[in-house]
């Protein structure tokens, strides 16, 4: 489909040609094994360790604190678990919050699974955690001799998948580092897209996924600050200084690195340009669609996400609709599409029910135009319209 609108780079972006281009040796004439200690054994070992250094430079971290892994989904999970597992006799208590990843939240079920307590913060209607809740959790803790009430990690998202919401995770770190508790943040819609930097960050772990800002699919990164003890999650041969084995994607690495190298040149730029296209479209689908309502905060928010919830339609019809005209949108995460059941974040801001069968996630990229937003606009009003004339 030629004339096709691409607004879901939530679920995923198109890879730079400079990225594919940076990756190609390394399938075809660098091939080594980065653990072989010939020359081109070396040479991928070498590649691997610039993109380390380009990694860490562009949130202002330390080349020996950044760990590559499969994805954003690796990363949380080997965070979490191997956090908890590393801190059970100090505490059993872990802290998330309602409208995480499934990645963290399934994480969390399995530690419960195991006898960890788990405790899941309300969010208010915009989507952002009620850090008093997690203060008051703090306290209890502290008061109590009980293990599973001491709180070992905390972790909170830095900006929501679905709804787009920024967390404020400078606050809940340093409420965390004051009281001595590990504190990891879910960074993967967040890192290539707004401004990040561990050193100005109280976090002890971030996640990425590369293929969120034009990297390729299948590769990340967790960032542990210098210190942290995490046990290993895949266990095997000695990459990742141990912590991590398993042969190394080198050419995803070199892709993530240059990837990550240019959306942090052109980030002030792409996202002011973003933001205005996003504001753009939420100001017109609001004053031009009645009975719409915008999910998450109106400002403090991801600069592509606009998530809207349109009364008395379903929104898989709609973006069947949208489709036919060439439109791709989601219903919320990409990760639970499949589902039929309500989006987990929609429950907890209490998105009437009217409304919230009718939840569609636009999340627009540094390609997109003003008259893509036009024809989008355009073909929603029509959509809308007789999706409720049908009811």
């Amino acid at each position: 489909m030629n004339n096709r609108i691409y607004l879901d780079h939530a679920a995923t972006t198109d890879m730079l040609p400079e990225v594919a281009y940076a990756m190609e040796p390394y399938y075809v004439k660098k091939y080594g094994n980065a653990s072989a200690t010939y020359e081109l054994g070396a040479e991928a070992k070498r590649a691997i360790e610039l993109a380390r250094e380009v990694i860490s430079a562009s949130i202002h971290a330390k080349p020996n604190e950044i760990f590559f892994t499969s994805g954003g989904s690796e990363a949380d999970n080997w965070a979490v678990k191997g956090m908890a597992g590393e801190q059970k006799m100090l505490g059993k208590h872990v802290v998330t919050s309602q409208i995480e990843h499934h990645a963290i939240l399934h994480s969390c079920e399995h530690l419960e699974k195991l006898g960890y307590r788990v405790s899941y913060l309300d969010v208010n209607r915009d989507g952002i955690v009620k850090v008093e809740d997690l203060e008051r959790l703090i306290q209890e803790g502290e008061r109590s001799s009980r293990v599973q009430d001491k709180i070992s990690l905390i972790s909170i998202m830095y900006g929501n998948n679905e709804i787009g919401t920024l967390q404020p995770v400078e606050m809940i770190g340093a409420l965390a580092r004051k009281h001595h508790i590990a504190f990891h943040t879910d960074a993967v819609q967040a890192v290539g897209q707004v401004p990040l930097s561990v050193k100005r960050l109280p976090v002890d772990m971030l996640s990425s996924s590369a293929h969120k800002f034009h990297g390729p699919k299948g590769v990340g990164f967790l960032y542990v600050r210098e210190g942290v003890k995490l046990p290993s999650f895949i266990h095997g041969g000695g990459q990742e200084s141990g912590k991590r084995a398993g042969t190394e994607n080198v050419a995803g690495i070199v892709g993530m690195a240059k990837a990550l190298s240019i959306a942090t040149k052109e980030m002030e730029k792409r996202s002011k340009e973003i933001t205005g296209m996003r504001n753009y479209f939420v100001k017109r689908v609001m004053q031009e669609i009645p009975e719409v309502r915008l999910n998450g905060h109106s400002k403090k928010r991801l600069p592509g996400n606009a998530n809207f919830s349109f009364y008395g339609v379903s929104g898989t019809a709609l973006l069947v609709l949208l489709e036919e005209e060439g439109i791709f949108a989601s219903a919320g995460s990409a990760c639970s599409a499949g589902s039929t059941s309500l989006s987990h974040v929609i429950k907890a801001i209490e998105v009437p029910k009217e409304y919230a069968y009718g939840t569609i996630r636009f999340t627009l990229g540094r390609d997109n135009t003003r008259e893509e937003l036009d024809k989008t606009i355009s073909v929603l009003k029509k959509s809308v319209k007789i999706l409720r004339q049908e009811e």
